[in-house]
């Protein structure tokens, strides 16, 4: 960068980049970098035995607004839900809601990363 005829403003040459660009470009590989290192903790939590690791892992997670989402209780919706399996129920009022989640699901800042399998009740 060089300055111009004596005043205080600098005069960038053509070959520099200016501060957004460069702050554009910090911005993108920190946001590609975390996208790296969630998707790393999911994989680690598929693979986790211990329930203190997982739970230590998902508090980390939801710290920075990825949250694990299971939906158990809750009435079963294919859009975000994904069906693993069925349990008869005689309960009618059970009837198409989630039993039971089998492999939870995680959504960043709302934006699902991965659906949540689950076990749907179905009358008999």
């Amino acid at each position: 960068m060089t300055w111009g005829g004596g005043g205080t403003e600098p005069v960038r040459g053509a070959s520099e980049p200016d501060v957004e660009t460069i702050a554009g470009e910090l911005l993108d590989q920190a946001l590609a970098e975390r996208r790296a290192l969630v998707q790393l903790c999911l994989y680690a939590l598929d693979r986790a035995r211990s329930s203190g690791v997982v739970e230590r892992i998902e508090e980390g997670l939801s710290a920075i607004g990825v949250t694990a989402l299971r939906p158990d209780g809750e009435r079963f919706d294919p859009s975000v839900h994904e069906a693993g399996g069925v349990v008869p129920t005689d309960d009618v009022t059970l009837d198409g809601l989630v039993a039971e989640t089998e492999v939870v699901g995680f959504a960043d800042r709302g934006r699902t990363l991965r659906a949540p399998i689950v076990i749907v009740y179905t009358a008999r």
